[in-house]
């Protein structure tokens, strides 16, 4: 990283992640350096050479190196002290003069050490359970990640930090015995029912005035913390657990058809994803009115009728099953189990028209396969017993019906037109009455 970079950086985080939490609360609330009577020199010996800047990070000089033992409390201290001068130093000190790029240097140098004694590089588990979590220690050397616990910068090349491989909660390894946020995924498991009142907005004042999650003081001024509200769950939060995320709101789709993403706290957030793909919403019972508005609805409902009726024929078919046919729906396994049951993502699908297109395509290949394919298929076909004209019949054609007793299929016209019985039916019935089941 070259010194410019450094110095940026610098300063557009004045405060680090690493020294984060650990200055001492002052009167108003504000951060402030913990103050002490006598100062030491930071930085004794010469100056290093620009040349040597690089190389001088933890392998030229020693700062505060390791002694035989543990550090005690008062190490820490000094160190803090330290970058506090440093930093001091650095934004009095010349623009782009030498002393300042020395320092800049020592700074990170001073910032590694306290990170080590902070989180001493030791032997992690692979694998931590904790409120469910099933924490996975993490390979990544990316910085690009945020701890859920404390909200900083994880520095993954110093730093062990751990994902939760049910609800993807990341936190470094320092803050785990802090976190108090049970696994989200338990609660998919346990209740697998979304919220559908829009926004269900208690109060401010029915909360005491705290977050619904962590309980810290928050009010709509801000002060001591901001009040966030969160729209699915309608309570509010801090900002710790209430980070602005957006997501697209069940109740708001099903009764309005709205598919803005609207702020939530993080664990609604992570609630919204892990049930995203979940076949929980009966619409024909909690909205029934809502396809007599979205005529994409209703397309989608006779597809999917479509192909609970060419099922029958592809589990009797050798060949389609050696094709696997049915697999072609494998990300969405309710289609082919029931017709009425969706997931948020096949709603999102459907107004932006991605499933329409995906769908149709499916039954046009199943349908081939059964109607110009398989000879096996074809002989499952039926003959209009009315009019006993035209071609073989299957009950997914648009210009069929099918007898709601006896599963025979006729052209519609013909079905409406005739005052008659079934055919097929009164055959039955007249070999029922010819012979009768024994007493």
């Amino acid at each position: 990283m070259e010194y410019d970079e450094r110095l940026a950086l610098f300063r557009q985080t004045r405060l680090n992640p690493f020294d984060r939490g650990e200055e001492e609360d002052g009167p108003q609330g504000d951060k402030t350096p913990p103050q002490h009577e006598a100062r030491p020199e930071v930085f004794p010996g010469t100056r290093t050479h620009s040349s040597d800047r690089t190389m001088d990070l933890g392998l030229a000089e020693d700062h505060f190196s390791r002694p035989v033992g543990s550090f005690v409390a008062s190490d820490i201290e000094q160190l803090k002290l330290a970058i506090e001068e440093c930093k001091k130093l650095i934004l009095e000190l010349p623009e782009h003069s030498e002393r300042q790029k020395d320092n800049v240097v020592k700074l990170i140098h001073l910032r590694l050490k306290l990170q080590e004694l902070k989180d001493p590089e030791e032997d992690e588990p692979n694998l931590r359970v904790l409120l469910e979590h099933r924490f996975s220690k993490e390979k990544s050397k990316s910085v690009k990640q945020t701890c859920d616990k404390c909200s900083t910068i994880i520095w993954g090349l110093i730093q062990t930090w751990y994902t939760c491989t049910g609800c993807y909660y990341r936190c470094h390894s320092k803050c785990m015995n802090l976190i108090t946020k049970p696994c989200v995924r338990s609660k998919v498991s346990h209740q697998s029912e979304y919220e559908l009142s829009i926004c269900p907005e208690i109060g401010l004042d029915r909360q005491d005035y705290r977050c619904a999650e962590c309980r810290a003081q928050i009010s709509l001024r801000g002060v001591p913390s901001e009040a966030r509200q969160c729209d699915y769950t309608g309570q509010y939060y801090c900002s710790t657990c209430h980070w602005n995320d957006t997501a697209v709101i069940p109740a708001r789709v099903i009764h309005n058809w709205e598919f803005e993403s609207r702020k939530v706290c993080r664990s609604s957030m992570r609630y919204l994803a892990l049930m995203m793909s979940r076949p929980v919403l009966r619409l024909k019972e909690i909205n029934p009115l809502l396809f007599n508005f979205v005529e994409e609805l209703v397309e989608i409902r006779k597809l999917r009728q479509d192909i609970l009726l060419m099922k029958p024929y592809f589990i009797t078919c050798k060949e389609a099953m050696e094709a696997r046919l049915l697999l072609q729906l494998q990300d969405r396994q309710h289609f082919v189990e029931n017709d009425d049951m969706y997931s948020l993502q096949d709603l999102i699908d459907i107004s932006t028209g991605r499933l329409s297109c995906s769908l149709t395509e499916i039954h046009t290949t199943f349908a081939k396969h059964i109607k110009l394919d398989c000879e096996r298929c074809q002989a499952k076909g039926f003959v209009c017993e009315l009019c006993k004209e035209g071609d073989i019949l299957f009950p997914f054609d648009s210009h069929t019906s099918v007898c709601h007793d006896c599963s025979a299929v006729f052209h519609r016209d013909c079905y409406f037109d005739n005052s008659t019985t079934c055919p097929r039916c009164a055959r039955m019935t007249e070999r029922k009455e010819k012979n009768p089941p024994d007493q």
